[in-house]
């Protein structure tokens, strides 16, 4: 089930006009841009297997396109067998011509997606403090962002629900615009062609760890050459500095976008998660 993200589509710093998204599936992926209006895709378990947990899922693709299903909706799946809800957001891609901010379009869809999720805990069976977000790639950014950032909510928050996410997961995720391990074409979708010192710091995420970040799980490969692994190490840094409970797996090889399987290994990242996810209790019925 599909829902829009935004009640009555008003959708917050956005300019009106056509809806040019367009969906291609090649090599098994498929990739959605030109996102302008976001939506909620809604994945429930079943309620015999159901234990309140949530995720929020948002799939990678450089903030100019979605990967939404390898990275979405297939995610999404193996989480119901889990017992647990998955959302997959399409968030939107920052864009001048749609935005007058472009920059934080996606973090208001982030937030929105928690606070929507969060506001609907009891409708679908989901406990409001027990939701998280996973990321991939620049989605991890985006979870990274959602997760760093909650203190000033960016969407109207009339009824005061918190932004912030209970858990994290991010795999091979984008985190820092240090320009020895930064992906720079997410950071130049995201901030423009020449951001300012502040701006690439205010997103290099590992700079804006505190000890109220939510607890971490961290996936990587050593031979990533799209997103070097330093970046789930600096951000595992410096969790582990502020004393937030962290976890981080890096594979030897693997490369880069692949999804929940890792075909360089037998072992399942996924079931990793799922250990983690059990031993702080979020699996509990």
């Amino acid at each position: 089930m599909e829902i829009t993200l935004y009640p009555d589509n008003k959708i917050p710093n956005s300019i009106p006009g056509p809806d040019e998204e367009k969906s291609v599936t090649s090599d098994n992926i498929l990739r959605i841009s030109n996102i302008s209006r976001p939506t909620l895709t809604v994945f429930l378990p079943d309620a015999a297997k159901a234990n309140g947990t949530a995720v929020i899922i948002c799939p990678g693709g450089g903030y100019g396109i979605v990967a939404a299903s390898h990275e979405g909706y297939d995610v999404a799946k193996k989480f119901n067998e889990m017992g647990v809800a998955a959302f997959v957001l399409k968030y939107r891609m920052p864009n001048k011509k749609n935005q007058p901010a472009p920059s934080i379009a996606p973090l208001q869809d982030a937030q929105q997606a928690i606070i929507t999720v969060r506001k609907n805990a009891a409708k679908w069976n989901i406990n409001p403090q027990r939701i998280g977000i996973i990321g991939f790639s620049a989605g991890g950014h985006l979870a990274s962002t959602a997760g760093t950032h909650f203190s000033k909510v960016l969407v109207d928050d009339a009824g005061n629900i918190s932004a912030r996410p209970d858990f994290m997961l991010l795999i091979y995720p984008v985190i820092s615009a240090d320009i020895a391990i930064t992906h720079a074409g997410s950071y130049k979708n995201l901030l423009g062609e020449n951001p300012s010192k502040e701006e690439l710091d205010l997103y290099s995420n590992e700079k804006q760890v505190t000890d109220k970040t939510p607890p971490t799980f961290l996936v990587h490969a050593s031979d990533d050459n799209g997103v070097s692994p330093n970046n789930s190490i600096v951000f595992y840094q410096a969790l582990i500095k502020n004393k937030v409970p962290a976890e981080l797996h890096i594979y030897e090889r693997g490369g880069h976008g692949f999804g929940m399987y890792n075909k360089t290994t037998k072992e399942e990242w996924m079931d990793r998660a799922k250990n983690w996810m059990e031993s702080n209790g979020w699996l509990k019925k």
